[in-house]
């Protein structure tokens, strides 16, 4: 059972308890070879690069991934209280018919759903806050979290600077999410699996197909390991064949892998081509759209609708690592206004930064616009302002080659897929940065040292 009272590490425990002589030499390594480590992965920041990675104790990786799949757990049990199929809970959720593309709305909610997640978490006065839950298979930036921190392990084992230290890179979580795409989807050894992305959507690099789909290659080679022929390729070139087949790379594929986001896919021949396979029971997909309204922030506020009817390890668990989530409504708008400085607005069904509103770093004018706004709208949550703990961590100054030890805000999100535990992401602030963490913002990638 989980520990309500884990009394959490503090985030740069791991990395002082490293010798000073070894740390010395990863950030002085880190910052030297920055372009090799980094090359080719997903950033908007021209100024700074990470000279070394996160370091976390395994015991806290553990236990924080044990969060994770209990929280995923409650969100679905939420849902299923309210709603038994997929079209019930769109609707009750307020998501316009036809949003979520792909979606069968008679389908059922099951544990099904709950085959690949990733929480954004925050550590806010030493204590892990859950501030958003991504439940999809479309989760960006495995490959950079996974690429990086085995680029930064490959470097220190070149070197010798971690020999004899009880330190080492997370598990892949890309090696889990093949052995979870074949479990879930039953595929026999050697299956075709086309993993189809939206080239249009908004990830630095998309823009260039055929050298991002180059830059994927070692993921193709990969899944080779773990039985699967691994076909990428944009949905716009996804077509049927006469028995309703997915074809994709001039052949007919056994499963889909989706890697695109379904309410906000660009609509082409070759997304209605999957939808044909769907609806034709021909086509297996890693993982069903439905899955996308779990994700949906309602949910928070559900936890907390029901947090007194559980059981009361579960009512610690949310009320020590679920910030406070209602609707934003007409009932709310005056108190949510008065209370700027202990809010967050937030749509229901956004992701990358996209729309939030920090109240503390808002003027009173332009906080009460924007919750107008969004009472106006609609589908948009109002949660507690979580100040976030800052980390010191070394930076390397692209211009100049400087190295930079800064504290700054960082956010952990784990992977889980299978309702197995691998590696993590985690997005890092940079010297200077805002109190948005996320890509369009210039923030850091990269994955993650564990120290055993």
């Amino acid at each position: 059972m989980i520990d309500p009272k884990y009394p959490w590490p503090s985030a740069d425990q791991a990395w002082t308890d490293l010798p000073e002589p070894a740390r010395r030499a990863m950030v002085a390594s880190g910052a030297a070879a920055w372009e090799r480590v980094f090359h080719g992965r997903a950033t908007y920041n021209k100024q700074w690069r990470l000279a070394r990675p996160p370091v976390l104790t395994a015991d806290a990786w553990r236990e924080l991934n044990e969060v994770c799949d209990r929280l995923a757990q409650l969100i679905l049990d939420a849902c299923r209280r309210r709603v038994g199929t997929a079209g019930e809970l769109r609707r009750l959720l307020g998501v316009p018919e036809g949003e979520t593309r792909l979606l069968d709305e008679s389908e059922p909610l099951t544990e099904a759903l709950l085959a690949a997640y990733r929480p954004d978490v925050l550590f806010s006065a030493g204590v892990p806050k859950f501030v958003e839950y991504n439940i999809d298979s479309s989760l960006g930036g495995g490959f950079d979290a996974d690429t990086v921190i085995q680029r930064f392990a490959q470097l220190y084992q070149e070197q010798g600077i971690l020999d004899g230290l009880p330190v080492r890179a997370a598990p892949s979580l890309l090696d889990q999410r093949f052995v979870a795409i074949r479990e879930e989807l039953r595929l026999p050894a050697g299956a075709r699996v086309a993993l189809l992305m939206d080239f249009d959507g908004d990830y630095p690099g998309l823009d260039d197909p055929e050298t991002f789909i180059r830059i994927l290659d070692p993921l193709a080679v990969r899944a080779q390991d773990f039985g699967i022929n691994l076909v990428i390729a944009p949905l716009s070139t996804a077509t049927l064949d006469a028995d309703d087949r997915l074809v994709v790379g001039g052949a007919p594929v056994d499963a889909l892998f989706r890697l695109f986001v379904p309410n906000r896919v660009t609509p082409t021949p070759g997304l209605d081509a999957v939808a044909g396979a769907l609806a034709a029971g021909t086509l297996p997909m890693f993982v069903s759209a439905a899955a996308w309204l779990l994700g949906n922030k309602i949910t928070f506020a559900w936890l907390w609708e029901d947090v007194d009817e559980l059981p009361a390890n579960d009512q610690a668990l949310i009320r020590r690592h679920v910030p406070y989530t209602v609707p934003l409504t007409a009932a709310v708008l005056d108190r949510a206004i008065a209370e700027q400085h202990e809010l967050v607005a937030k749509p229901a069904d956004g992701s990358a930064g996209h729309g939030v509103l920090l109240g503390p770093e808002l003027s009173p004018a332009a906080w009460a616009e924007g919750l107008r706004a969004g009472v106006d709208r609609g589908g948009v949550i109002l949660q507690q302002y979580l100040p976030a703990d800052e980390v010191p961590m070394d930076f390397v100054q692209i211009e100049t080659g400087e190295t930079v030890t800064a504290d700054v805000p960082y956010t952990l999100a784990p992977y889980l897929f299978g309702r197995q535990a691998s590696g993590g992401l985690a997005r890092v602030g940079y010297p200077g940065c805002d109190g948005v963490l996320n890509l369009a913002h210039g923030v850091l990638l990269t994955g993650i040292l564990l120290q055993t």
